[in-house]
C-alpha cells in the first residue's frame, strides 16, 4: 500500500533568513564540539595522556552542558528567545577563546568545562526558536536545513580546524572558533527579531511544578527515553572514532581531515533530503529505516582493520550519512511532544539528558577500548553496544506523538517571530 505524498514545502523569506542564521549558529557551537574527537590524537601525544585521559577531556564539555542544560530547564521559558541566545552565545564565544589559551591539560579541563555551560545550551534554544517558528508539517525540512550545519561543520570546521592545528598549533582553531562566534554574536543582535510569542498565555511555575510537567507526561518521558538510547547509540562510536581509524585502520594523522570532508559533504546533501523525506511520508518511517541501516556502518566501523583510503572514505561517508539520516527524524519527532509554552523548558531538559548520555557514552567508551601498542582493542564491543542502544530507539521511536502536541497554539508564536 503506497504512502501518499504531501505537497512539496517551502519557507517564507523570512523563515529562510532566521533558518540559515539558527543554521550559522548551530555551526559553530557543533565545530567547537566536534573539534574535539578529530584532535585527540594531537591532545594525546602533546599532553602525553592515554585514552581514559582524553575521555574526561571530551566529557568535560558534556557534564558542564548537562548541568547548564537542567538549570535552565528553570528559567529559559520566562525569556525572550533573542535575550536567552545572546547570553549564552557571549559566554560560549568567551570560553570557547579560553580553551584556544589554555597551556596545560588541567587549564583546558577547566576551559572545556566553562565553554560547557554556556554552548550546552546554544543546542536546545536553535531547536526551540526553530519549533516556535514552523509548523509540524514543515519542521522535518527545516531541522535538515538546520542539522545540516553538522555537515557543513564536518566538511569546512573540522578539516579547517585539522589542517590549522598541524599547520601551526592546537591552540588555533579554538582563537578562530571564538573570533568567529563573537562576530556571528553581532549579527544576531541586528537580524534575530524579538521572540516572545511563547510567552503568550504562559503561566509562572516554581522548579517543581516544571518538573511535574515534564515527568507527568508520556510523550515527553517517551522523548528523554528516546533521546537517551539515540546518544548512546552514537556517541560511544564516535568518541574514539577518529583514533580507530588511525590506530586500526592506518589512516594518517594528516589524512584525517578526509574523513570529515568526504563524509560532511556527502551528509550537506543527504540531510535536507532526510528531511523533505520526513515531511513528505512519515517522520517514524523515516527514522526507523535510518536507523536500522545505520547498524551496518556502525559493525563494520567497530570492526575495522587496515584498508585502502578510497574503501575508509566509503566506509565513513556511509557512517556520517546514515548518522544524519537517524538525526534529522529523530529531532523532528523529539520537537513534537512540547507545547511552545513550554518547549524551551523542556528542550533545556532534554538537552541535560542529551549531555550527561553524551559524557556517559564516552566514559563506557574510554572504560572498553585500550591502547595497547599502538593499536586500539575491543571496539568493536563499543559497536555491540551502540547497536543494542540503536534497536531501543527504535521501539521507543514508534510510541512517539505522531503531530505536534498543543498545536494549536503554535500559530500564535510564529508571528512574533516574524515582527
Amino acid at each position: 500500500m503506497s504512502i501518499p505524498a504531501k505537497p512539496v514545502v517551502k519557507f517564507s523569506r523570512s523563515e529562510k533568513i532566521l533558518l540559515a542564521l539558527m543554521a550559522s549558529i548551530n555551526f559553530s557551537h557543533i565545530v567547537d564540539f566536534v573539534i574535539m574527537m578529530p584532535l585527540g590524537p594531537i591532545l594525546m601525544k602533546t599532553f602525553s595522556i592515554d585514552p581514559k585521559q582524553f575521555g574526561f577531556l571530551v566529557s568535560a564539555y558534556t557534564f558542564a552542558a548537562g548541568i547548564s542544560g537542567f538549570l535552565s530547564a528553570f528559567f529559559i521559558d520566562r525569556f525572550d528567545r533573542k535575550s536567552c541566545l545572546t547570553f549564552f552565545y557571549t559566554g560560549f564565544g568567551i570560553g570557547t577563546v579560553a580553551c584556544g589559551l589554555a597551556p596545560t591539560y588541567e587549564l583546558l579541563i577547566a576551559a572545556r568545562f566553562a565553554t560547557g555551560l554556556f554552548g550546552g545550551v546554544l543546542g536546545s534554544l536553535v531547536l526551540s526558536i526553530v519549533s516556535d517558528t514552523i509548523s509540524y508539517e514543515r519542521r522535518g525540512s527545516a531541522m535538515g536545513i538546520v542539522m545540516g550545519s553538522f555537515s557543513l561543520a564536518s566538511v569546512v570546521g573540522v578539516p579547517l580546524g585539522l589542517k590549522l592545528a598541524t599547520m601551526y598549533d592546537w591552540h588555533v582553531p579554538f582563537l578562530s572558533l571564538g573570533g568567529l562566534s563573537l562576530v556571528l554574536l553581532s549579527v544576531v543582535g541586528f537580524i534575530l527579531p524579538s521572540m516572545k510569542g511563547h510567552l503568550e498565555n504562559r503561566k509562572s511555575s516554581t522548579p517543581v511544578e516544571t518538573l511535574k510537567t515534564i515527568f507527568n507526561s508520556r510523550p515527553q518521558l517517551l522523548a528523554l527515553a528516546f533521546m537517551f538510547s539515540l546518544v548512546l547509540g552514537q556517541f560511544t562510536i564516535i568518541t574514539y572514532l577518529s583514533q580507530s581509524f588511525v590506530a586500526n585502520a592506518g589512516l594518517r594523522e594528516d589524512q584525517l581531515f578526509l574523513i570529515y570532508m568526504f563524509g560532511g559533504t556527502c551528509t550537506i546533501f543527504a540531510s535536507p533530503i532526510v528531511g523533505r523525506l520526513a515531511d513528505r511520508f512519515s517522520k517514524h518511517r523515516i527514522f526507523t529505516i535510518s536507523a536500522l541501516i545505520s547498524i551496518i556502518p556502525i559493525v563494520v566501523i567497530t570492526n575495522l582493520g587496515p584498508h585502502p583510503l578510497w574503501v575508509l572514505l566509503l566506509i565513513s561517508s556511509s557512517f556520517f550519512i546514515v548518522m544524519s539520516g537517524r538525526m534529522v527524524p529523530g529531532m523532528t519527532l523529539i520537537s513534537s511532544v512540547a507545547p511552545p509554552q513550554s518547549r524551551g523548558s523542556f528542550m533545556s531538559f532534554l538537552n541535560c539528558v542529551q549531555q550527561f548520555t553524551a559524557a556517559l557514552a564516552a566514559a563506557i567508551a574510554g572504560m572498553i577500548v585500550e591502547d595497547q601498542g599502538g593499536h586500539f582493542v575491543h571496539y568493536e564491543i563499543v559497536g555491540y553496544i551502540a547497536v543494542a542502544f540503536s534497536l531501543l530507539a527504535v521501539a521507543i521511536a514508534q510510541k512517539l506523538p505522531r503531530g505536534q502536541v498543543g498545536a494549536g497554539a503554535a500559530a500564535a508564536v510564529r508571528p512574533a517571530a516574524e515582527s
